[in-house]
């Protein structure tokens, strides 16, 4: 009899709709709705009993800091790479000369409004024999920091901003930062075990890592999403097209890959939410009828187990396989176009440029070891620095 008296529970739920992904549910929060008691009369007196009503709130949101850190990080370690880089001191000719010091490499040494790439070696790209001749492990992860040139900032950054700030809010700085850097590391030690002859530098690996965890955050949270199968769809599309863009030539798509797998992997780690079911009953068991629900789906677990054992894994056998000095193309003979597609409109050559140089007086003559192209120039007491640059844009 007495639970006929049993007030009724009522449970009103705020969705929204997610930024291209359709109507999600975030049943995080809760809080008793300040909803005015209810008056019951009882003998000519009034009394008052608290509504039963819950209102269950979205998840937490935070306040984005991190993502937009990381970005002037990256702007402001390029500045010094151009400082340090001082272009009219080391080169003969530059572009933008009105910056002075902070002027860009020429057009035919680095198309990408950039420094030099001795430069970039000083300021910690990821060079492989250097890694694993000299023990410098740490460019694993300073490479990620820096950039190529201009171009290549700011296509990183903006997309840094457009992906990572949405994640932040939803998921925290603590996860999405780790996300970044471990995904960002995992871009690194694909590239270097794949393209050995040439330095690489750039945030594309973490920030492709960025989009791997949207991908895996969508599946392991598949139940709280509305338009599953149009926002999977768009995903796709979009990753696709980014990762098409890698099979340029100087566009490093291992460290995409290695990026994109990571954080694709880690997004089953980091990214789970608990199901709403769970949530719910944590505010209506003492009312409701319903047993205990668990607070992860089955599949969620499974996921979450096999991608910390991979991402483990994978991540340890190819920081061993990197020192000891493997080159996975002696295993894979088709991989590297998946780096790069040779067409008659370019070639895919990354072997380092060499030249033999010649002088008389101030006159020097180079020659391009690659492509057998020679060149004359007068030059007063040069440095190593500008004959390299001339032997980069001879062999270009």
């Amino acid at each position: 009899m007495a639970e006929a008296n049993r007030p009724e529970i009522q449970l009103k739920i705020n969705s929204r709709r997610g930024i291209g992904t359709g109507n999600i549910i975030h049943p995080v929060e809760i809080e008793s709705s300040p909803t005015p008691f209810l008056a019951a009369t009882t003998a000519g007196n009034q009394t008052q009993t608290p509504s039963p009503f819950r209102e269950i709130k979205h998840f937490k949101k935070w306040f984005p800091w991190l993502i937009p850190s990381f970005v002037v990080a990256d702007t402001v370690l390029f500045v010094i790479t151009m400082y340090v880089n001082d272009c009219p001191k080391n080169t003969v000719s530059c572009v933008a000369t009105f910056l002075g010091r902070l002027s860009f490499q020429p057009f035919k040494e680095n198309p990408l409004l950039g420094p030099s790439s001795s430069t970039l070696e000083k300021m910690g790209a990821l060079d492989v024999s250097k890694v694993v001749n000299d023990h410098q492990g740490w460019r694993l992860i300073t490479c990620i920091w820096l950039h190529g040139g201009l171009f290549h900032l700011l296509a990183n950054m903006l997309s840094l901003l457009v992906i990572g700030i949405r994640l932040e809010q939803e998921f925290g700085f603590i996860r999405i930062g780790l996300l970044y850097v471990i995904s960002g590391f995992g871009g690194s030690l694909l590239s270097a075990l794949f393209l050995q002859s040439n330095i690489s530098v750039g945030a594309s690996g973490a920030v492709f890592g960025l989009l791997g965890g949207m991908l895996s955050e969508l599946i392991t949270n598949w139940t709280i999403y509305a338009n599953k199968m149009a926002a999977l769809f768009t995903l796709v599309i979009i990753i696709v097209i980014n990762l098409a863009v890698g099979i340029l030539p100087h566009v490093d798509n291992f460290a995409h890959l290695g990026g994109f797998s990571s954080g694709f992997l880690l997004g089953f780690v980091f990214l789970m939410r608990p199901q709403f079911g769970w949530v719910s009953q944590r505010y209506t068991s003492s009312y409701s009828r319903v047993g205990p629900r668990p607070k992860y789906k089955t599949y969620q677990l499974v996921l979450w187990l096999i991608s910390l054992i991979l991402v483990v894994a994978g991540m340890i056998a190819g920081l061993v396989s990197l020192l000891r000095g493997v080159n996975l193309n002696d295993y894979c003979s088709w991989c590297h176009y998946m780096s790069c597609v040779p067409t008659s409109r370019w070639s895919c050559d990354t072997n380092p440029v060499s030249c033999m140089s010649e002088q008389t007086g101030n006159q020097y003559t180079l020659t391009c070891s690659n492509n057998g192209k020679n060149g004359t120039y007068w030059l007063n007491n040069p440095n190593s620095s500008q004959i390299r640059g001339l032997c980069s844009q001879l062999c270009r």
